[in-house]
């Protein structure tokens, strides 16, 4: 009876091994936040250091138009407006090619036909920034150059660059969306009388509304946030544009071409890491956009 008592009581080895589990998932979990709250204090740190340490204008900062550290001209309004003129016409540009893509894989295309889109699709997400940037450089830019004259930089070649970077994705996403509205919905379009253009238009486009909308706004988060292909082709001039053809320059593209010229510590490298800061900040708004999105979606 002792015996049997004892190994009941006693731990076996599942229940070793499941609490191994547990420590080894809550262990990663910790690193996971450690390192996020870390990146966020550094960045926060650093990014309002021009404000705190320099004591230079956040009014100037937001609104300011000059962009000389090295005086005390942090003016970044150029970059922010630039940065939100290639996102946003890029989204407006990918958008309908990408809806009209997806509705094409999945409810018209047969099986073959939608495995070969899928693999070219994955092929165009596994291109490096670096080669897109340097077709934009090679082929955008003088395109661009012929069409409205001038250098050929700016606003209008770092956007046909980033609708060609963001259109797999936002079609991949927009295309999951679509197999996801149930086939009964189509079905009963169809016993009502309804062509088959019109359960997709009435039917399957509208309840698909929330993914279609969190695709294209994940879309705009990678356009926002893309450095090296748009300084190729952007201009990398800190100037208010003034047309699709105006020489510009994002926060990105600013970053990643001054902050190795930069001393820490420095005017130059906290306005530098304020940019950075603008960019975490704007990354939270979008995140924040997609989660609101995709509980609109589940409430439907």
């Amino acid at each position: 009876m002792d015996d049997i008592k004892q190994k009941l009581l006693s731990k076996s080895k599942q229940t070793t091994e499941d609490r191994r589990g547990k420590i080894l998932c809550y262990a990663c979990l910790s690193l996971i936040i450690v390192l996020i709250v870390s990146i966020l204090y550094f960045i926060i740190n650093r990014g309002t250091a021009t404000f705190t340490q320099d004591h230079l204008s956040l009014t100037q900062f937001l609104t300011g138009k000059q962009w000389n550290p090295g005086h005390h001209q942090i003016g970044a309004l150029p970059m922010i407006v630039t940065s939100f003129l290639v996102t946003i016409l890029a989204a407006i540009l990918a958008t309908p090619f990408a809806i009209g893509v997806a509705i094409f894989m999945t409810e018209y295309a047969p099986r073959k036909g939608t495995k070969a889109l899928r693999a070219a699709i994955e092929l165009l997400v596994g291109i490096p920034s670096v080669v897109y940037g340097y077709i934009g450089l090679m082929v955008v830019v003088p395109l661009v150059r012929k069409l409205i004259g001038g250098t050929g930089f700016g606003i209008l070649a770092g956007t046909l660059v980033l609708f060609v970077m963001i259109l797999p994705t936002v079609i991949s996403l927009t295309a999951d969306s679509l197999k996801a509205i149930p086939v009964s919905y189509r079905q009963a379009a169809l016993a009502l009388g309804a062509t088959k253009w019109q359960s997709i238009y009435k039917i399957v486009l509208r309840a698909a509304l929330p993914g279609i909308l969190t695709a294209i706004i994940f879309g705009m988060t990678r356009a926002f946030g893309e450095a090296l292909a748009v300084q190729m082709v952007i201009g990398n001039a800190v100037l208010m544009p003034k047309g699709l053809g105006t020489p510009t320059a994002t926060l990105t593209s600013q970053l990643t071409s001054q902050m190795g010229n930069t001393v820490l510590g420095t005017v130059s490298n906290n306005a530098l890491w304020s940019l950075a800061l603008v960019l975490l900040l704007m990354s939270l708004v979008f995140n924040l956009l997609i989660r609101v999105t995709t509980r609109k979606g589940a409430i439907k």
